[in-house]
């Protein structure tokens, strides 16, 4: 079927056509790298990755950019809290973002700007709005100036009123409307600053991704995606200024994922809800975390539970139990991806369904009668579970692998118990056997008898 997507700009789902045949230019709001990723924050990078996964399948070349935020107001605040110079915090936590986002197979993007090398590139584009009457210079600020664009909230499809309650602005007296937006404002000797035609000062947060989706995938573009929370003001202000800028479109579809919500709450620190992918990643697998964020549309907001991630990781053990039982067959060549999977996730990104075909595939597995059959379906599976960034791991690797930092039998005691009640069984002490298998289920490790061995997995 043809690949189409619910865009947020039109508020109906269309078919997709690249701006240029055979490539896809895809820019995604990326970390303000500040502190450690929540879950929140996991939910776009998996399921743009998804996207990604999914556009470079389909077209011979896809650049997808994601930035990092490297100067912002946070940044400059959590630094003086801590007493750590910028460049250290921003440094570290960009390295963190990058391992816990790895962890969960996450690839990443073709090109990560960062803000703090494209000053320049943002001053370009504020002389030019100042060029063109849609912005001004007031105490030494440089803000847009939204009356000067007629159709200002046509992404967000909100009125004037509920956009300046929305966004909650600043009404400063240099402010020549309620509604106008910083591109350029001041800053004192303690923050960041580079020298601009209006003083030394620092760009304001939206101006970064016009300027830095400019750059590397010019002026107009086929895919923005980011967070619902992003739809405003954010990637409202982004596409004034750079249609603006332009006279061209900005970007010409609009994704965005769903908000999350955790047990049923908004997620916040003060509720005892707040979890980073850190240490979820101390619970569960990563790729456990992945199935889950994935397991609902991601235009739908999600409520993550600890019995979803628990239901993730049971699903996950089913699909690679169909793998161990065929550990000793080649998938077939080829590597197609199965057409139930793709079209599932051509139609506006729906993993849902299409991990419902994963499951249908490792059933057929399961069944198969010979070997090409099997050989058949187990590529099938593993070039769908490709396409969803899952299965990537040696078998016995997911099943012998525990979350890190929790407590239990290592793999060498594990191993130990299961060699002492092998050889109870052969010595026919069937009761010692058992009480071997109770501590070791105890224990959360189960067994599986085959013909001659018994291998271990945790539950």
């Amino acid at each position: 079927m043809a690949l189409a997507f619910y865009n947020t700009m039109t508020r109906r789902k269309e078919t997709f056509v690249p701006l240029t045949p055979g490539h896809v230019g895809m820019y995604v709001c990326g970390p303000t790298v500040y502190d450690s990723a929540h879950v929140g924050n996991a939910r776009p990078v998996v399921v743009f990755d998804a996207l990604y996964r999914l556009l470079k399948r389909l077209y011979p070349s896809v650049t997808y950019v994601r930035n990092i935020t490297d100067v912002d107001d946070k940044i400059n605040a959590r630094a003086r809290e801590a007493n750590e110079p910028i460049a250290a915090l921003t440094a570290r936590t960009a390295k963190a973002f990058h391992d816990d986002m790895a962890a969960l197979n996450a690839l990443p993007p073709d090109i990560e700007p960062r803000a703090t090398e494209h000053i320049d590139k943002m001053i370009e584009m504020i002389v030019e709005l100042l060029a063109k009457n849609h912005a001004y210079e007031a105490d030494g600020h440089v803000l847009f100036s939204v009356p000067s664009m007629p159709d200002y909230g046509m992404l967000s499809h909100r009125s004037q009123e509920e956009m300046i309650a929305g966004a909650r602005v600043e009404i400063a007296p240099y402010k020549r409307d309620a509604a106008d937006f910083v591109l350029w404002k001041p800053s004192s000797d303690d923050l960041p600053g580079w020298d601009s035609p209006w003083g030394r000062g620092r760009p304001g947060w939206h101006i970064e991704c016009s300027a830095m989706s400019r750059t590397y995938l010019g002026v107009t573009f086929d895919i923005h995606g980011g967070g619902q929370d992003l739809v405003f003001p954010h990637h409202e202000n982004e596409n004034a200024q750079s249609v603006c800028c332009h006279g061209q479109p900005f970007a010409r579809t609009w994704l965005h994922n769903g908000y999350l919500l955790v047990e049923g709450e908004k997620m916040a620190k003060s509720a005892g809800n707040f979890f980073t992918v850190r240490e979820l990643l101390d619970q569960a697998p990563g790729e456990a975390i992945r199935l889950a964020l994935l397991s609902a549309h991601y235009h739908q907001p999600f409520d993550w539970t600890a019995e979803g991630l628990r239901q993730a990781k049971v699903a996950l053990d089913r699909l690679y139990l169909a793998l161990r039982a065929t550990a000793d067959i080649e998938p077939a060549a080829g590597g197609e991806a199965p057409i139930e999977v793709l079209a599932a996730l051509e139609d506006d990104l729906n993993t849902p369904l299409a991990i419902a075909h994963l499951h249908e595939l490792a059933g057929r597995l399961n069944k198969a009668k010979t070997d090409a059959e099997k050989a058949r379906w187990k590529a099938a599976l593993l070039s769908g579970g490709e396409l969803l960034g899952v299965l990537r791991q040696d078998v016995e690797a997911w099943f012998r692998g525990s979350p890190r930092g929790s407590a239990g039998l290592s793999d060498d005691a594990i191993q130990s118990l299961v060699d002492r009640r092998l050889a109870a069984r052969q010595a026919r002490d069937f009761a010692e056997a058992d009480r071997l298998r109770a501590e070791l289920a105890d224990n959360g490790v189960l067994l599986e008898d085959g013909a001659g061995v018994t291998r271990w997995r945790r539950g």
